[in-house]
């Protein structure tokens, strides 16, 4: 019980920099996984169909680093975390453009069966944790020797 009291009071306060850290680490593997799978069966058909699958993993080390070192969490964490929310943007852009390529235009039928119209910003919220754990503050007592 204590422990739950500790981690609600650590949340309340901002408190959250390395869990929040380790979440959007495991959410970059979910993530990547999903886009590999997803631009695999459209047979990668456009080259900027890689871009997610190398750029959304790198949320993993530095999410895995954060929990562990501060400074990666204010350094390497936000610049992985933002280019994954600009690649995410990219790719809704890229699939609204594809789905208004597709006989007919933007139709429900084109929404429902071309590309994922609002999947990109999914990994995008990846990143948006990333970026959120960069400027909370860290749990517990401060370790020795870390900055």
């Amino acid at each position: 019980m204590a422990l739950i009291g500790s981690a609600l009071r650590d949340l309340r306060t901002g408190r959250f920099e390395r869990t929040l850290s380790a979440l959007t680490a495991a959410g970059a593997v979910v993530t990547a996984g999903e886009i590999y799978l997803s631009h695999d069966g459209a047979s990668f058909g456009n080259k900027m169909m890689w871009w997610p699958v190398v750029v959304v993993p790198t949320a993993f080390p530095a999410g895995v680093a954060a929990v562990f070192s501060r400074r990666a969490a204010h350094t390497v964490l936000p610049l992985a975390s933002a280019a994954i929310v600009v690649n995410g943007l990219q790719g809704t852009y890229l699939h609204w453009r594809g789905i208004s390529q597709r006989p007919g235009g933007i139709t429900r039928y084109n929404l429902e069966s071309g590309p994922p119209p609002f999947a990109p910003l999914l990994a995008s919220l990846v990143g948006g944790m990333g970026l959120l754990a960069a400027v909370l503050r860290r749990e517990g007592p401060r370790p020795q020797g870390d900055s």
